[in-house]
């Protein structure tokens, strides 16, 4: 499945990752990134401008998000967010930091590294909270596709409005267990720690830096080896001297604005790749994807108009584990045209590296498109030309179209090459054949991201 498949009765012990939202590339991910941006920054501005109550109170809705199940709470889910007692904490911190009223800290995720009492667990809840109506949304979208039973008229909690720059309350769906109402959450956007790392920070930029401030000022800390002569001074004197706290690091880093910066650049070019299915399946408790059952579940199918939605279901079910984590966010029956076209199972492109990735930075791709049919044989130009025309430059331009066999592979792959250079779109036309070798790459391959099958029928096209 495309969402984390948590344990009700108490925490899966992974985060929701602000800069996991803003490293999804779709109008979902930038819905979010722009929720948080927009809450952070109404509090800074708040506590800048003098209006404390305001940001207190605005602070005070973000909430024990238990409904995520997702953390670090032992038995029960309590959540880790702020409520009255801490969020005046958090506050006080806030508006008693030179960093945060000057303008150094800039994103949620740099308070870790610069605000006292804020973690990890902290950072991830108030996202879930600020981020909880395109939650909601989501996990209704799952419900529907995986027939998840939903409950009318739950209150929704607090969600964000940009707009009015305020918290709101609904009655929305969602689905419920015996410990309360439950939100989906999407893998890509879960991590087992954050981008930015206090003790990395620490260790490798703000000590080193109080190196140099005491080697320059030839301080009591600088010793001299034996053999060569040489000054040193070592991290473990400059720790005693100075202090490891938060706020000695928030002190440093006001003062010399630089290091934090080059730090973040640092952290910003390393991957930060979603967790893959070993992760996640050891963090959940649960097996990792069976392929040759998956794959076995499309091939039992018969063929024919007549499973043309189980074969459809099939598909989604293997394709989303096959792809993960390059492909992501299966929306089935997707709707364009005002509702008068649809797409059989539209994913969203956020590879970080392979052929999906090298394919986003030359081609139209932001969204894979896939056309499912269960026949074989007669597979031909109304077919090309279906999947064509759900193509744009703005939705994305590249589709797979899965049948169960060609009476004329070849031919048909010359049509598809045909209207790639016709400017019709790319298509790459897969059978019960290429899901096997898919599959067989899939379990062999640690390089599987390549998808050298996929990258070669693409190349065909080109050609």
């Amino acid at each position: 499945m495309d969402f984390v498949d948590v344990d009700y009765s108490g925490d899966t012990g992974l985060f929701i990752s602000p800069k996991a939202l803003a490293g999804l590339p779709s109008d979902w991910g930038d819905a979010c990134v722009s929720l948080v941006q927009s809450f952070f920054g109404t509090v800074l501005s708040h506590i800048k401008a003098g209006r404390h109550g305001e940001a207190e109170r605005l602070l005070k809705a973000l909430r024990e998000p238990n409904e995520t199940h997702l953390g670090l709470s032992v038995g029960k889910s309590k959540g880790r967010a702020l409520g009255d007692s801490s969020a005046h904490d958090v506050w006080r911190a806030l508006s008693n930091s030179q960093a945060a009223t000057s303008g150094l800290i800039r994103d949620l995720e740099d308070t870790v590294l610069l605000i006292p009492g804020i973690g990890v667990d902290v950072i991830s809840d108030m996202t879930t909270n600020i981020i909880r109506g395109p939650l909601i949304e989501y996990t209704q979208q799952m419900a529907a596709h995986y027939k998840i039973k939903l409950s009318p008229g739950i209150p929704s909690g607090p969600q964000w409005n940009p707009t009015k720059k305020d918290w709101y309350e609904d009655f929305v769906d969602l689905p419920m267990t015996p410990e309360g109402k439950l939100l989906l959450v999407p893998k890509a956007i879960v991590r087992r720690h954050l981008a930015y790392s206090l003790t990395e920070y620490y260790r490798f930029h703000v000590l080193t830096h109080l190196q140099d401030v005491e080697l320059r000022a030839n301080s009591q800390l600088v010793q001299i080896t034996k053999k060569t002569k040489e000054r040193y001074v070592t991290k473990k004197d400059v720790e005693e001297k100075y202090g490891r706290s938060k706020k000695m690091v928030s002190d440093v880093t006001i003062q010399n604005p630089s290091l934090l910066e080059e730090y973040k650049r640092k952290a910003n070019d390393r991957p930060y790749l979603p967790l893959d299915h070993g992760d996640i399946a050891a963090t959940e408790g649960t097996a990792k994807p069976d392929w040759d059952e998956l794959l076995k579940a499309v091939l039992a199918i018969p063929t024919g108009q007549a499973d043309a939605k189980g074969y459809e279901t099939a598909i989604e079910a293997l394709f989303t584990a096959l792809f993960y984590p390059d492909l992501t966010n299966p929306v089935a029956q997707s709707r364009i045209h005002d509702g008068r076209k649809i797409i059989d199972i539209d994913y969203t492109n956020m590879a970080k590296g392979g052929f999906f990735s090298w394919l986003a930075k030359h081609y139209p791709s932001g969204r894979i498109f896939v056309e499912c049919k269960n026949y074989g044989g007669k597979v031909a130009n109304p077919e090309m030309d279906q999947l064509a025309r759900r193509f744009s430059p703005s939705r994305g331009q590249v589709g797979l179209l899965v049948c169960r066999s060609f009476s004329d592979k070849a031919r048909f792959a010359a049509g598809c090459r045909d209207t790639a250079k016709d400017g019709g779109g790319y298509i790459i036309a897969l059978d019960d054949d290429d899901l096997k070798a898919l599959v067989h790459d899939r379990k062999t391959n640690e390089e599987f991201q390549a998808w050298t099958l996929l990258n070669q029928r693409f190349r065909a096209l080109t050609d």
